[in-house]
């Protein structure tokens, strides 16, 4: 991230720069605040929820009808989303919630908890948290 940094300082492309200037910070607070360097999965979980706030400002700037700032964010969702991993498809997150379901011996709405504890760890970074309990709650309703 630093080095698309200084590739976009040099090319004077300051909404770039801005951008990643702020992601660089929010990683470098999170290491501040856990007192230890952060794990990758601490990274990825900062740029996840970095993303997640642009995606809210754009909703929030298109209701105010600030389509200029809307854009900036959406701008910002994007780059973030290119140091992100790719999105899980949903076949693959089927399967994942099957075998969390397996291993936790969970048969109703009530034993979410457990799923999701297992299933959390394994999809950090690759899918939306929503996404992930909507589809859990979906497999155990029903």
């Amino acid at each position: 991230m630093k080095a698309d940094t200084v590739t976009a300082l040099k090319a004077a492309d300051k909404r770039t720069v801005g951008a990643l200037r702020t992601l660089v910070a929010a990683l470098k607070k999170e290491r501040i605040d856990a007192n230890k360097a952060p794990s990758e999965a601490d990274e990825l979980a900062v740029l996840g929820r970095e993303r997640k706030r642009r995606l809210e400002a754009v909703e929030l700037y298109e209701r105010g009808g600030r389509a200029d700032l809307a854009d900036q964010e959406r701008y910002e969702a994007a780059l973030i989303a290119a140091y992100l991993p790719a999105e899980l498809p949903d076949a693959e997150l089927a399967a994942l919630i099957e075998e969390a379901v397996a291993a936790a011996g969970a048969a109703s709405p009530k034993e979410m908890g457990k799923v999701m504890a297992r299933l959390m760890p394994k999809v950090a970074g690759r899918a939306d948290g929503r996404r992930v309990s909507e589809a859990v709650r979906a497999r155990l309703s029903g």
